[in-house]
Formats: C-alpha cells, structure tokens, sequence
C-alpha cells in the first residue's frame, strides 16, 4: 500500500511539473533551481520534457489505482532514473547544481522503488 501510495504522489508531482512546462515553459524556466544554468531557453526542449513528465507521472498514478500497471510505471520510473543520472554526471563533469542534483536522485529512487513490484503484489 505505501508503494501505491508513493506511487500517487510522486505521479502527481511530476505531471503537474509537465504540464507546468507545457502551459508556461518561460516562467518553468526561469524559477526551477539550476535550470537557467544549463543553457539559454530553448520552448521545443522544454515542451519534449514537459511530456516525458507528464507521461512518466501518469504512468506512476495508474500504479497508484491498480497494481497490474507496474510494467507502465516501471518505465515511467526509468525515465527519471535516467534523467536522474544526466544530472548526476552533469554535477561531476561541470559543478551542477548538487542540491537539485540530490533531489531529483531521491525522487527517482523513490518511483524505482514503488514501481518494481513487492512479493505481495506478485
């Protein structure tokens, strides 16, 4: 239950974070953390990533309503890991923001974590 649970929340934060990007990508741009840092705005970027995040957050709330949804949520997790990992190597390679760097590891952790099936679900 407290995957499910997980599951919902970080499926809603990260589709309203895409539909955020979507709807007003200037101002996504300018008050995220560490964002203005990666380069000058660029709408198409911003849009593709808006619906990555909207795709992975929806994914992540179907497994929040039933448990048969893992494999959707599984890849909806993948692509934050991934993303995860770009900011990971980013922060290596040119100083990244470290603190948004950590938070966006957790949170894709977390969505790994509730979305690989537990032995009761099985």
């Amino acid at each position: 239950m407290l995957r499910r649970i997980t599951a919902g929340l970080l499926g809603g934060l990260h589709a309203f974070n895409g539909v955020f990007m979507l709807l007003d990508g200037q101002r996504w741009y300018r008050i995220t953390p560490g964002v203005a840092s990666t380069g000058p705005f660029n709408a198409h970027f911003v849009a593709d990533v808006g619906v990555a995040f909207i795709a992975a957050g929806l994914a992540l709330l179907a497994l929040s309503w039933r448990i048969r949804y893992w494999p959707a949520a599984l890849a909806g997790a993948a692509f934050l890991v991934f993303h995860a990992l770009i900011h990971c190597v980013d922060s290596v390679r040119h100083s990244h923001d470290l603190m948004s760097t950590v938070w966006i590891a957790l949170l894709a952790a977390l969505a790994l974590w509730a979305a690989v099936p537990g032995k009761q679900d099985a």
